[in-house]
């Protein structure tokens, strides 16, 4: 069956369909990371987007469940290059194209993915859509410039849990993690639970003065898709976090939101970090950090001797990381749980696991 790639400007990428039979519209973006498909399609990040993966030959180790960040695909929609029916790995259990079914996203291959992206990078992430068609339409067009945007959504709240739940086991832990979900990620929760906390996962509207009744001993907040400026809840809660002087762990969204609870400003990028091979520099120690990052938005700040900045990205000078002097709190825009990605950052769990113990014991 033909699909067609629609973009706001009227470009039009012909294609084959892969996924669901169906259309679907959202932010445009592309993800350069070499595997790592079902994480992605998987993480609420990516809530209202369509994701072009710019290695040319996707699908050939299939599906398997422990790989999901979540309970389903998130994404809106997928674009390759090649899509590879036949996966060669004893772990698959089913194809990538019923993995879209499953679920009823769309999926397009055939299309110049490099001609895409270089489009992205220079005109910014535009809003698009996937229509699954015999012959192209003009109502497509007209279907995705229906499409509202990212830029003042709040979509935290849109794919945040229901309701409390408690992750991993409570065995011998000492300490109690209040997790806020802004879309979290299942391998933040595993490397959490793994540092020795005892997880606790909250909806994103629920307000810090009620978690802190539950007798939690530090707080993290999460990933997520989305405007952090339109989170006004979340900035509350964190606000109160900060005066009763609890330790905070953030990771992306939850790192926005440190940023602007902290008073600075965030602006949405013009077409983000979306891959697994962004080098950060740690400003206090000179190391470089290969990081997987996903982010539209960014924090805008200036490092002062009381709110210094701990993390700059190499390609772009844009922050990834700020301290409050004085404070227990940790905060970085890359993601060290990677799924898909390097590793290098993954000490910063138990780094927050050693910071929350000698908060305590103080």
């Amino acid at each position: 069956m033909k699909a067609f790639l629609v973009l706001e400007n009227g470009d039009v990428y012909e294609g084959e369909s892969f996924g669901y039979e169906t259309h679907s519209v959202g932010e445009i973006v592309f993800n350069t990371s070499m595997a790592g498909y079902q994480e992605i399609l998987t993480d609420p990040s990516y809530a209202n987007q369509i994701v072009t993966l710019t290695y040319p030959m996707i699908g050939n180790y299939g599906i398997h469940p422990e790989n999901m960040e979540s309970g389903k695909i998130q994404a809106a929609g997928m674009i390759v290059k090649e899509y590879v029916d036949r996966p060669s790995n004893f772990k698959a259990q089913k194809t990538l194209s019923q993995f879209l079914k499953d679920y009823k996203i769309p999926g397009i291959q055939g299309i110049d993915t490099r001609k895409l992206t270089r489009f992205i990078r220079t005109n910014g992430a535009p809003n698009g859509g996937i229509f699954v068609a015999n012959e192209y339409s003009d109502s497509f067009l007209a279907e995705v410039k229906k499409f509202p945007g990212i830029a003042d959504a709040d979509l935290a709240k849109v794919v945040t849990t229901d309701k409390k739940y408690e992750f991993g086991s409570r065995a011998g832990k000492k300490y109690k993690l209040a997790v806020y979900d802004y879309g979290v990620k299942t391998n933040i929760l595993r490397l959490l639970d793994a540092a020795g906390f005892a997880v606790s996962v909250y909806p994103a509207q629920t307000p810090a003065s009620e978690i802190m009744k539950d007798g939690v001993d530090a707080f993290f907040l999460s990933n997520g898709p989305g405007d952090p400026a339109a989170c006004t809840y979340a900035i509350d809660s964190t606000k109160a976090i900060l005066e009763n002087n609890y330790p905070l762990f953030g990771i992306c969204l939850g790192h926005q939101i440190i940023g602007l609870t902290l008073g600075k400003k965030t602006e949405k990028m013009k077409f983000g970090h979306r891959g697994g091979n962004q080098p950060v520099k740690n400003l206090e120690t000179g190391k470089v950090e290969i990081t997987s990052q996903n982010h539209g938005f960014a924090v805008v700040a200036e490092s002062s001797e009381t709110e210094p900045i701990s993390f700059i990205n190499l390609n772009d000078d844009t922050v990834e990381g700020i301290l409050k002097s004085g404070y227990p709190l940790l905060s970085v825009q890359y993601h060290p749980e990677s799924s898909p990605g390097p590793n290098d950052s993954r000490y910063l769990f138990q780094k927050f696991y050693d910071l929350v113990d000698s908060t305590k014991k103080k």
